[in-house]
């Protein structure tokens, strides 16, 4: 029988499948990456909510995106590799035109806080299902394959910033919501019912030889109970909280130098052609990083791209008055940035195994919910000093000491995990 009488080959099935997830990852993008958007809109509807208040349910998103991941793992894994990621993703994206729809209609800060809860829960459990898809399919490309998806998360909002930006001008912030929250969640319902994982066999039976890989197969309840884990996560949560900052405040930032409105690039503000710009960086960052710690090994890439995320955080604050010089230096931040996306799950299964791979990075990858609480401590901050530079500073200093734990505690503290799994298995 003819290839394309019997379907797809089996290498082509796992791009095919990349690709699902990573449109699927495009579509809640703007869930993180466009709120700083509807900030200001949303303070000047209403005059009694403070902006420290609004920025609260930017946080409770973050928190709820990644705490609850594991439940979205636990029932992919569950419900198994063929009906478990359509089941998933099918619930998110429901979860998502719910959630941005009750946005639409919020006229008390608690509604728009159980409207970024539920668009939290609905956004984290499409992240851990693409997430467990790239790690699952691609054991010997994982660093390049999760980068890859979660490009599709760090740069998928460059595709919608500006019709954002243009219908919250045009039609206000809760048409906005509406239109692209029940939009976004029609296409990933119709999305979920052709995405799988790979059954027994199926995906390359031979991992890079370029990165150590875990020949045992952990648990969660057994990850959870590594020093290996909890050094992975505290890292997580620094460099995840510096970003963070920048993600969430962009516009608050812009507005203090006084850029916000100034026209950059044919009728686009400085603003919008940043955020346009951070979108591609980040999203850039992710599959490149991915592809580098494939060739040299996490540790050595983590240290490179958050020492040159600490000097980009030290340029803006010193240089970002400049509007070309603030477009330039943000998108360094992003770009120093979005890679955790995909280094962290790489090195988790790295260390832990691919058979529970999509609930251990889930847990993983809640250290992004903790760093989420963090966020607004960047505006106390900021109004206790007068200004954004000490904010960067603490932002640099956050990325400096994980390059410091990247090479000094994580790899040592890897390679003798390694050895004593390899002394067990030889025993």
């Amino acid at each position: 029988m003819s290839a394309s009488l019997a379907g797809p080959r089996p290498d082509n099935r796992r791009w095919i499948q990349l690709l699902l997830g990573v449109a699927s990852m495009v579509l809640i993008a703007n869930l993180q990456y466009g709120w700083t958007l509807f900030v200001q809109p949303l303070q000047a509807a209403h005059a009694d909510w403070a902006i420290a208040d609004i920025q609260l349910a930017f946080a409770i998103f973050v928190a709820l995106e990644t705490w609850l991941t594991p439940a979205g793992g636990w029932m992919v894994e569950r419900l198994g590799a063929k009906t478990g990621p359509k089941v998933t993703i099918a619930l998110g994206g429901v979860l998502v035109g719910i959630g941005w729809g009750l946005n639409s209609i919020a006229d008390t800060l608690t509604m728009l806080y159980v409207g970024s809860a539920i668009t939290g829960i609905g956004g984290g459990f499409i992240y851990a299902t693409c997430v467990g898809l790239a790690v699952k399919w691609f054991p010997d490309r994982r660093g390049l394959a999760v980068g890859v998806i979660a490009a599709g998360f760090g740069a998928g909002a460059a595709l919608t910033i500006i019709p954002i930006e243009q219908t919250i001008k045009s039609s206000g912030y809760a048409h906005t919501f509406l239109v692209f929250g029940l939009g976004q969640g029609v296409l990933l319902f119709l999305l979920a019912w052709f995405m799988r994982y790979p059954a027994p066999g199926e995906a390359p039976a031979v991992p890079s030889r370029k990165v150590a890989q875990s020949v045992r197969n952990y648990s969660s309840r057994e990850m959870l109970a590594t020093p290996v884990f909890w050094l992975l996560y505290l890292m997580f949560v620094m460099v995840s909280a510096s970003g963070l900052m920048a993600t969430a405040q962009l516009s608050l930032i812009a507005k203090d130098f006084g850029l916000d409105k100034m026209l950059l690039l044919g009728g686009s503000t400085v603003l919008a052609t940043a955020l346009i710009v951070d979108s591609l960086a980040n999203g850039a960052a992710r599959p490149f990083f991915g592809w580098v710690s494939d060739q040299i090994g996490r540790e050595t890439t983590m240290a490179i791209a958050f020492t040159l995320g600490g000097i980009a955080y030290l340029l803006l604050g010193q240089f970002g008055s400049n509007p070309w010089m603030f477009v330039l230096f943000a998108a360094l931040i992003f770009f120093t940035w979005g890679e955790i996306f995909s280094l962290f799950p790489s090195t988790c299964t790295d260390a832990f195994g691919a058979k529970y791979a999509t609930t251990n990075s889930a847990f993983l990858y809640t250290a992004k919910g903790a760093s989420a609480l963090l966020v607004p401590f960047a505006n106390m901050i900021k109004q206790a000093t007068g200004s954004w530079w000490s904010v960067f500073l603490v932002a640099a200093a956050m990325n400096f000491v994980v390059v410091f734990l990247a090479l000094v505690v994580l790899k040592p503290m890897r390679r003798a995990q390694e050895r004593r799994l390899a002394s067990a298995v030889a025993v």
